[in-house]
């Protein structure tokens, strides 16, 4: 491997390394001011991990902050700051449960007319956004903030008895899906069922890093992130990169929640899952965007949900996982920026040393042709 590729591995490695380990001996920090063990929770949740139903329940709710994450990650790629994919993905789990309650179709139409009806919603509630920033200079941070409310006052309408709400004794929900839009999933015994759409959130990855990396579009709007005026100079409109990039981020969003409702509720009520997009902006930093990075951040972020309830039963609160959540969020900014600018200052002692040794090979040469004159 060439010293370079050395050294931008090693840059991409020790961020979320130094994250991790500033977190972990923070939280160690507050367990010991509490007058608590500050090794026994660790020790704890990692037992968890290795039960099989553990471990199936830490997988499922991975591939949904993985596929959030992706969703955060493509706006990042952009510097494009989506703060909106819990709404989006909210609102377009909701609107394919109505539409899975309401239509009846084979199988081998009524999940792709689902996934359609997810992707759209989530795509049109994140160009809303886009079209504010692209048209009125409206940044995409405060709209994508106040389209969350919406989107959040949007759902309790939507679930009203007059509208498509049905009412299941406390609970509010759009009833029952019809069966044909039910994936099954992964059987694994007594330990539960994997979703059958962890297979979504693969070929998700896959195609966000082909996208990315092996296409003139994924350069484009990676080179449209890093300086908007030189993609401008080589022909790229800003503008139209910013709206797309607003429109596959919400489509990827809109896409979160189906593996939980197409494999499990078939439902969207008060007990679906909240917050999954606020939890795929830090898993998408603690990923640094690549798509191997924010599995491992995805698993990571699962097995502390997963396993911290445990914590309970032996006289620990179980939101040490939460501040743990918390303080890797920060402590991945700070590192990253320490590592950044260590990596520029190597940069910068690595072409001055090469300037001053080609200063010197000149200066060699300069007598070597003196001296045949």
């Amino acid at each position: 491997m060439k010293k370079f590729d050395k050294e931008r591995l090693l840059l991409a490695v020790a961020g979320p390394v130094i994250a991790l380990v500033v977190a972990v001996a923070l939280t160690s920090v507050v367990l010991l001011a509490s007058g608590q063990n500050p090794f026994e929770p660790y020790t704890l949740m990692f037992q968890q991990a290795t039960y099989s139903d553990i471990q199936v329940l830490i997988v499922n709710q991975a591939s949904l902050y993985y596929i959030a994450a992706l969703a955060v990650a493509i706006g990042f790629r952009m510097n494009l700051f989506n703060i909106g994919v819990d709404g989006q993905y909210q609102l377009a789990a909701m609107m394919a449960a109505v539409v899975g309650a309401h239509v009846a179709l084979p199988a081998v139409l009524q999940v792709p007319l689902l996934m359609v009806t997810a992707i759209c919603t989530g795509a049109f509630w994140a160009g809303i956004a886009g079209v504010l920033k692209v048209t009125r200079g409206v940044s995409e941070v405060v709209a994508t903030i106040m389209l969350n409310a919406i989107a959040t006052s949007v759902i309790a309408y939507l679930w009203l008895p007059d509208v498509f709400g049905v009412k299941l004794g406390n609970n509010n929900t759009t009833g029952e899906m019809h069966k044909s839009g039910w994936i099954p999933g992964f059987s694994m015994g007594d330990a539960g069922e994997i979703y059958g759409l962890v297979i979504l959130a693969v070929l998700l990855g896959i195609g966000y890093w082909i996208v990315l990396n092996r296409t003139r579009f994924g350069f484009d709007l990676r080179a449209s992130g890093a300086s908007e005026s030189a993609a401008a100079a080589s022909g790229v409109d800003p503008k139209r990169m910013v709206l797309t990039a607003m429109l596959l981020s919400g489509g990827i969003a809109g896409l979160a929640g189906l593996p939980i409702l197409l494999g499990d509720t078939h439902t969207y009520s008060l007990n679906f899952p909240t917050g999954i997009g606020f939890l795929g902006i830090g898993i998408a930093l603690l990923g640094r965007n690549s798509p191997v990075g924010i599995a491992f951040a995805a698993l990571l972020w699962a097995w502390l949900d997963k396993a911290s309830p445990e914590l309970d039963y032996h006289g620990y609160d179980k939101e040490i996982a939460v501040i743990m959540q918390g303080l890797i969020v920060i402590a991945v900014v700070v590192s990253y920026e320490a590592v950044r600018e260590w990596g520029l200052r190597r940069q910068q002692r690595r072409v001055g040393a090469e300037l001053a040794a080609g200063h010197v090979l000149g200066a060699n040469n300069t007598e070597k042709e003196v001296a045949g004159r």
